[in-house]
C-alpha cells in the first residue's frame, strides 16, 4: 500500500514537472517572438490599405517569428500620436510609422528613438532622425508631372492643382516640384489650388466649384496629387460636359482604377508611387535581427500613359 502511494506521488510529481516545463517552453517561445508595431496614418485609401496588407501578408508567409500589430490613425494626427504612444508602451523591437503630418508626428517619433526603439518611416517623412526611411522621392514626381503636362500642352495653358493633406511631406514636395517646374514656362499658370486630403469627395466638390468659376476655355489641365482625387475630378468634368475642353488630367500613386481610366482615354497619365510593401516589413525585420540597413531606401515611380498602360493593368493598388 505504501509502495502504491509512493508510486502515485511520484507520478503526480512527474506530471507537475512536465506541465511546468511545457509552460516554461511556451513562455520562452512567446518571448522569442519579434514584436513589430505599425502605425498607419489612415486606412481611407487603397494606397494605405495596400501598404498595410502587403506588409502583413509578407510577414505571415515569411516571418513566423514576428508578431505584427497595426493601428489606424483614421486620418487624425491626434489619434496617430496616441496610437504611437500606445505602441511605444508595448516596447516593440521595431516601430514602423507612415505619418499623417510631419510636424505633429515628429515629437513622438523622436521619443521612440530616444528610448532606443528603432523607427522605420514609410512614404511620408518626419523632421527627426529615424533608423530608416523608405519611399519614393515626391519632389521628382511633381517635376515629372509638370514636364508631362507642359509637353502635352506645348508649354501653354491654365492648370488647376488638387493638393493632398496640408502639412504632409508628400503634399509639400509634390506641390513644390510641380510649381518649380511650371515656373519655367511663362505661358503656363496654376489658376487655382486647394487641399483635398487625398480623398474623392472634397476633390469632386472643389472641381465642381472651379468649373463654375472658370468658364469654358479657361482650364486646360488638372494636376492631382493622387489618383483618387484625379478620378473624382474626371467625374465632375464629365458631368459638366467639359472633357473635350480639358486636355490633360494627371494623378499619382498607380491605382488599378487609374490604369483602367487611362485605357478608356479619360485619365491622361499617372505616376506610380510604390506603396512600401513588402519593403517596410523586410527592413524592419533586418533591423530587429541586428542587421545594418541604409538610412534611406528610395523606390522608383513610373510615368504611365496610354502608350504603356497595358504593362500595368491589374498590377496596381
Amino acid at each position: 500500500m505504501k509502495r502504491y502511494k509512493l508510486l502515485k506521488k511520484l507520478m503526480v510529481i512527474s506530471m507537475i514537472l512536465v506541465v511546468s516545463i511545457s509552460v516554461v517552453a511556451s513562455s520562452s517561445n512567446q518571448q522569442e517572438k519579434i514584436l513589430i508595431a505599425f502605425s498607419q496614418a489612415t486606412m481611407n485609401h487603397p494606397f494605405r490599405v495596400a501598404m498595410v496588407e502587403g506588409n502583413r501578408e509578407y510577414a505571415e508567409k515569411n516571418y513566423p517569428d514576428v508578431e505584427l500589430i497595426v493601428t489606424d490613425g483614421q486620418n487624425s494626427a491626434a489619434k496617430q500620436v496616441a496610437d504611437i504612444e500606445t505602441l511605444i508602451a508595448r516596447n516593440p523591437d521595431v516601430l514602423i510609422v507612415s505619418p499623417l503630418i510631419e510636424s505633429a508626428i515628429t515629437p513622438v517619433v523622436k521619443m521612440a528613438m530616444d528610448m532606443g526603439i528603432p523607427v522605420v518611416t514609410l512614404d511620408r517623412r518626419v523632421n527627426t532622425e529615424v533608423t530608416c526611411h523608405i519611399g519614393a522621392k515626391n519632389y521628382p514626381m511633381g517635376v515629372k508631372a509638370a514636364e508631362y503636362i507642359a509637353e502635352a500642352l506645348n508649354g501653354k495653358g491654365n492648370i488647376i492643382e488638387i493638393q493632398g493633406t496640408a502639412g504632409a511631406s508628400a503634399t509639400v514636395e509634390r506641390n513644390k516640384g510641380f510649381r518649380d517646374t511650371i515656373a519655367k514656362y511663362p505661358d503656363m499658370k496654376i489658376i487655382a489650388t486647394q487641399y483635398c486630403d487625398y480623398v474623392r469627395e472634397p476633390a469632386m466638390k472643389f472641381i465642381e466649384d472651379m468649373l463654375q468659376r472658370f468658364p469654358k476655355g479657361q482650364i486646360q489641365a488638372v494636376y492631382s496629387h493622387n489618383d483618387a482625387m484625379a478620378l473624382a475630378a474626371i467625374e465632375a468634368i464629365k458631368s459638366a460636359g467639359r472633357m473635350d475642353e480639358i486636355k490633360v488630367i494627371t494623378g499619382m500613386d498607380g491605382e488599378n482604377l487609374a490604369f483602367d481610366s487611362i485605357k478608356k482615354g479619360e485619365l491622361t497619365a499617372t505616376i506610380t508611387y510604390p506603396y512600401c510593401a513588402p519593403e517596410g516589413i523586410i527592413y524592419a525585420y533586418k533591423i530587429a535581427k541586428g542587421e545594418e540597413v541604409p538610412k534611406e531606401v528610395v523606390l522608383e515611380g513610373k510615368l504611365v500613359t496610354i502608350e504603356n498602360v497595358d504593362e500595368y493593368i491589374g498590377k496596381g493598388i
